[in-house]
């Protein structure tokens, strides 16, 4: 398998941090959160692919010094593209077979190998496997409704009143077929939340993730992230 690591955000809320780090470089207890997600997929998938935008050649400088360095392939993105448009620009890299994709600005330990067997063992006709969560700010997620098989019924993006707080954690395995979709809308610029996800509920299971997960985009998140995190031991 693949996989795709979304690393081109600009990272606005987290000024002035942001101003010289990409966000995707910000240190969480002196380490680069690139440097988590590639110690979390580098032995586990085949090749993984990183977009950048922002201060893109200070990524391109730190993926040169990686020991992953040797299977990670790099991509320019001039204008951004959108979590579904990158996936659709690449569509040639992930080929005819499934692949994983997750939003670098994440701060998580989620077991990716236990991912990767759910969604080979996943029920006829899933297209989509997600990781979800239980958050603490459920306005600010996009909210899970599920049957009793964990097939996603109702998604809730950043809604008023969600209706619980088991929420997507942007990590997906996704069949070619979610490409297609999102290539089939004929933009070049498609957001995967709320122009793709929903057209597959129903057709999206959902892993339960149980150990540390926070999307460190605010200052605040970040102050909390810092103090909470506690990295797995090699």
């Amino acid at each position: 398998m693949r996989a795709l690591l979304l690393a081109a955000g600009m990272g606005t809320r987290l000024r002035p941090i942001t101003d010289t780090i990409p966000k995707c470089l910000v240190p969480i207890q002196g380490r680069p959160l690139l440097d988590y997600w590639l110690d979390l997929l580098g032995d586990r998938v085949d090749r993984i692919l990183i977009n950048t935008h922002y201060l893109s050649e200070v990524v391109v400088r730190h993926v040169e010094g990686s020991r992953w360095r040797g299977r990670i392939d790099l991509v320019y993105e001039p204008e951004l593209l959108g979590t579904g448009g990158t996936i659709v620009a690449n569509r040639a890299w992930f080929g005819d077979e499934p692949f994983l994709v997750g939003h670098a600005d994440n701060l998580t330990d989620f077991d990716a190998s236990g991912l990767f067997a759910a969604h080979w063992a996943r029920r006829a006709g899933v297209s989509m496997t997600m990781l979800a969560f239980e958050t603490d700010d459920p306005h600010s997620c996009g909210i899970l409704e599920l049957d009793q098989e964990a097939i996603v019924r109702g998604f809730h993006e950043k809604v008023e009143n969600p209706p619980g707080n088991l929420a997507n954690a942007a990590v997906y395995v996704l069949e070619p077929e979610v490409a297609d979709y999102a290539a089939s809308l004929g933009r070049s610029f498609v957001d995967l939340s709320t122009e793709v996800i929903p057209h597959f509920v129903g057709r999206v299971l959902a892993v339960r993730h149980a150990g540390y997960h926070r999307d460190i985009g605010t200052v605040e998140s970040l102050r909390r992230a810092q103090e909470e995190f506690r990295p797995r031991r090699a």
